[in-house]
């Protein structure tokens, strides 16, 4: 019985981890703080894509299906789901422009916040957003692992990601004296200047 037991607890564990994983990665490329995504599912679900409300609302985000279709997403799908909460999340920060609001909108709706033009004082509401704010804020002081793992992924990829070498021909055409150069994208310069390639410093990925 003691086995059985022990073999669901690292099932459990692993789905956790998988979703955890998959929160991180569509949060950053997506432009979002997984502190604030992660705490969201957790509260919402625990991490848990089978959890179904008494409302209707399904997955790790608990969206209602109409809220996702309007998405164009399917609310069944782990990554859909994932991605329909973050989009949802994201667009009610910009909304009201407070975490705080937003996630109290994620609870009560948009239209309830507007009227309150603060957190609405129903309990469910002030619960939810408390629970997931002191969340919030566990994680920006103590990283989670899913956030480091990506990071550590990411800067493996690009350590890993093999540099052309430049034509050995190159420095001839322009000249014995000529540097080869390299021009720096304009999100990494105002004017797109040109310089020489060992000047270049690779950058690690980061939030």
């Amino acid at each position: 019985m003691a086995l059985v037991v022990m073999f669901f607890a690292q099932v459990q564990a692993a789905s956790v981890d998988t979703v955890k994983a998959a929160i991180v990665k569509h949060s950053i490329e997506m432009g979002v703080d997984p502190a604030i995504t992660l705490s969201i599912a957790k509260v919402e679900s625990g991490f848990r894509h089978e959890t179904r409300s008494s409302h209707g609302a399904v997955g790790v985000f608990q969206l209602m299906p109409s809220t996702a279709r309007r998405m164009g997403l399917n609310p069944y799908s782990l990554n859909d789901n994932i991605k329909g909460g973050i989009k949802y999340y994201k667009s009610m920060y910009q909304m009201f422009g407070s975490i705080q609001l937003a996630v109290a909108a994620y609870n009560a709706g948009p239209a309830i916040v507007k009227r309150y033009k603060a957190v609405p004082p129903y309990r469910e509401t002030k619960r939810f957003v408390s629970s997931i704010m002191s969340n919030y804020y566990y994680l920006k002081a103590h990283t989670d692992p899913a956030v480091t793992a990506y990071k550590n992924a990411q800067k493996i990829q690009v350590a890993q990601t093999p540099v052309k070498p430049a034509s050995p021909e190159l420095p001839k055409a322009l000249g014995e004296n000529a540097k080869v150069v390299a021009t720096v994208p304009s999100s990494e310069s105002t004017n797109n200047t040109s310089v020489p390639v060992s000047d270049i410093k690779q950058k690690s990925v980061g939030m």
